[in-house]
């Protein structure tokens, strides 16, 4: 294990002490003022009918019907209706900060910044117009001041200056979801500390529903069979002088070193949800002939593309928006860093599906990539063998 002896080495130490103290000086920052914001926050019934939000004036939080939703750890997404039922309701939801341990792969640790013990945090859901009532927990056993920044919400740095926690503190802030689509949410506490959590695991994301649910090109009903949220996640984790990665024995110890490998803009590691192969062999991902599968991909840091081999998206929003027509039938879609997107495909033959990041170097290299094992019966006509390996003709 690496001591505290680490942050002074011959290798900018100097410098990785002052960063240190700055980030801490950032936290402490950080909180003092968010407190100060909170405190000055005028309280209000008050419900503005938003540009594009089909809100009802009238509509008052403060009397609509109150639901908890049950997160899941990814890739599954919690139970949701994909057409609202009825009207807005204010959808409760908790998420608990966990400093934790995580073995990335098989010969590297780190000390990761969780939301619910995950990476990436559970994926929330609701319908546009519907209020998110977030309580964000911070244990007392946790080290390190944390918050959520939804890119979904409007104001208030999507809510991260109203939800800055302290170990020991919880807060509950609500807003209204008034743009539909999938979006990341992420902790960001301010300054170098904030890409510190995010690229340590600390992100999510959250998807906002029509109140009638999805539309095709054309403006047709969508309707999906399953739904899986994929995130891609890198990780900066430095070496020791014999070539091993370093383990630390709390989160702060580990930030000099941290910052310095981040700078070069080079990944250690590049897994989707969190550890290298957590969706392939016995975690594959699975499905049926004829499914309608919605995939929801997100990375809170840096920008990918994604490819599905075998198969295309029927459908994708690009940029995550489903106030947009879906685009039909690409090959390959983007992930812009800070955004998640949304993909629709119907299998139509059986076998075994690569999704990845089709960066082949990350996908295979490192470990951006998860399977899908699907069943069903083959259809000659899309494909067929017509004949099968043999000698050349001479």
């Amino acid at each position: 294990m690496a001591d505290q002896t680490c942050l002074a080495s011959s290798h900018g130490g100097c410098f990785q002490m002052r960063s240190l103290a700055l980030i801490l000086s950032i936290c402490a920052f950080v909180g003092f003022n968010t407190q100060s914001a909170i405190s000055q926050t005028p309280a209000s019934d008050a419900t503005p009918t938003m540009s594009g939000s089909g809100a009802s004036p009238n509509n008052n939080p403060d009397r609509l019907k109150h639901v908890v939703e049950q997160l899941v750890a990814p890739p599954r997404l919690p139970e949701h209706e994909q057409v609202a039922s009825g009207g807005s309701s204010v959808v409760e939801v908790t998420l608990t900060v966990q400093e934790k341990k995580l073995q990335i792969a098989p010969d590297a640790t780190i000390w990761a910044m969780t939301y619910n013990g995950t990476v990436p945090g559970p994926m929330i859901v609701v319908h546009q117009d519907d209020y998110v009532q977030i309580t964000l927990v911070n244990p007392s056993t946790n080290t390190l001041i944390h918050n959520v920044d939804f890119h979904a919400a409007t104001g208030a740095e999507g809510g991260a200056t109203m939800t800055t926690v302290a170990p020991g503190q919880q807060v509950t802030v609500r807003w209204k979801a008034i743009k539909p689509g999938v979006f990341v949410y992420h902790c960001a506490p301010g300054g170098l500390v904030v890409p510190l959590h995010v690229v340590l695991g600390m992100n999510g994301a959250i998807m906002v529903l029509p109140r009638d649910g999805l539309k095709d090109e054309n403006g047709n009903p969508v309707h999906y069979d399953k739904a899986y949220y994929i995130a891609e996640q890198d990780y900066y984790v430095s070496k020791d002088e014999n070539g091993n990665y370093k383990k630390y024995n709390s989160p702060a110890e580990a930030f000099g070193d941290m910052i310095q490998l981040f700078k070069t803009l080079k990944p250690s590691h590049i897994v989707f949800n969190g550890i290298a192969n957590s969706l392939t062999g016995d975690h594959a991902l699975t499905a049926n002939v004829g499914d309608k599968v919605l995939f929801i991909t997100s990375q809170a840091n840096r920008d990918t593309r994604l490819h599905l081999i075998g198969g295309h998206a029927d459908l994708v929003w690009l940029g995550g928006s489903f106030s947009d027509k879906p685009a039909t039938d690409y090959e390959s879609w983007p992930v812009v860093g800070g955004s998640a997107v949304a993909m629709l495909y119907q299998f139509r033959e059986p076998g075994t599906y690569l999704y990845l990041n089709h960066n082949l170097i990350e996908a295979f290299a490192f470990d951006a990539r998860a399977e899908i094992t699907v069943k069903g019966e083959w259809n000659d006509d899309l494909m067929k063998q017509v004949s099968p390996p043999r000698p050349l003709d001479e």
